[in-house]
């Protein structure tokens, strides 16, 4: 569906004579884009989709809708393994972003979001006192929601599960599994309101790496089982679970029927 919609949407606005909201539906169609492209392991088409996005979001005159090209932007870096690159374009978007004299919960969602790449990126370039500093923002705008529900703009979702869930992963990355075993108890107890399963699915993904990195492998077996129970297609698909299957499957030798059904699902086994 993708295509002929982004066609449709660029038509409308080209004919728009700029009407802000016109590029607005473009650049969004085009943020979904990504996501695609992103999910699907496409990083030389999410980097063209991500340049169009922003291109779209220029003519929006609109903070928000170019604080959402940024993610995206940082996305493609963070992919390409060039945390620290991703890192300053993260941080030069929020500068531009707090300059922008405005409040309210959409503020909240595109700052709050930005600072949650940043907490990926800053993690995953061990950095501990960058990825202290961006999870100590984020949780200062999160706790402003109200009902303790995450909010979705842009394709961008906040609150504090989702902070939840990104300060799980750090810990991950900055070489602390047992801290993040320890706070996934009472997220996998009560899952936050308001998480997409996409969502919920990468937090058992980084909860079974985290119960690998401290050896509980019949944990990390649980985990997996349960993101793929919650969105099995990501589950399939996405590169973290599946090394964790991959480790799994080794040290089993396929000598257990469950972690052989996943395998088999994520094309690891035949």
């Amino acid at each position: 569906m993708l295509p002929a919609l982004l066609g449709q949407t660029t038509a409308s606005a080209l004919d728009s004579r700029g009407e802000a909201t016109a590029w607005g539906y473009v650049a969004d169609v085009y943020s979904c884009a990504y996501t695609v492209a992103h999910r699907l392991a496409q990083p030389d088409l999410a980097d063209m989709i991500v340049s169009r996005q922003m291109w779209a979001a220029q003519q929006t005159w609109n903070p928000s809708a170019e604080a959402a090209a940024a993610w995206n932007e940082a996305g493609t870096y963070q992919s390409a393994g060039q945390y620290e690159d991703g890192l300053a374009i993260i941080e030069r978007a929020i500068s531009r972003y707090e300059a922008v004299p405005a409040s309210g919960p959409f503020r909240t969602i595109h700052l709050g979001s930005l600072h949650l790449r940043g907490v990926v990126l800053a993690s995953r370039a061990k950095d501990a006192n960058a990825t202290r500093d961006h999870l100590r923002h984020a949780w200062t705008l999160a706790e402003t929601l109200p009902d303790g529900r995450d909010l979705v703009q842009h394709h961008l979702t906040f609150g504090r599960g989702n902070t939840a869930l990104y300060e799980l992963a750090s810990h991950v990355e900055l070489d602390a599994p047992d801290r993040a075993v320890q706070m996934s108890g009472s997220l996998i107890a009560s899952p936050p309101a308001g998480l997409k399963p996409n969502r919920l699915g990468r937090l058992y993904i980084d909860v079974a790496r985290a119960r690998l990195a401290v050896r509980d492998y019949a944990g990390a077996e649980e985990a997996l089982n349960a993101a793929h129970a919650v969105a099995p297609q990501m589950a399939q698909i996405h590169p973290m679970g599946r090394e964790v299957l991959r480790v799994l499957i080794v040290m089993h030798q396929r000598s257990k029927p469950g972690l052989l059904a996943m395998a088999k699902r994520a094309g690891l086994a035949s």
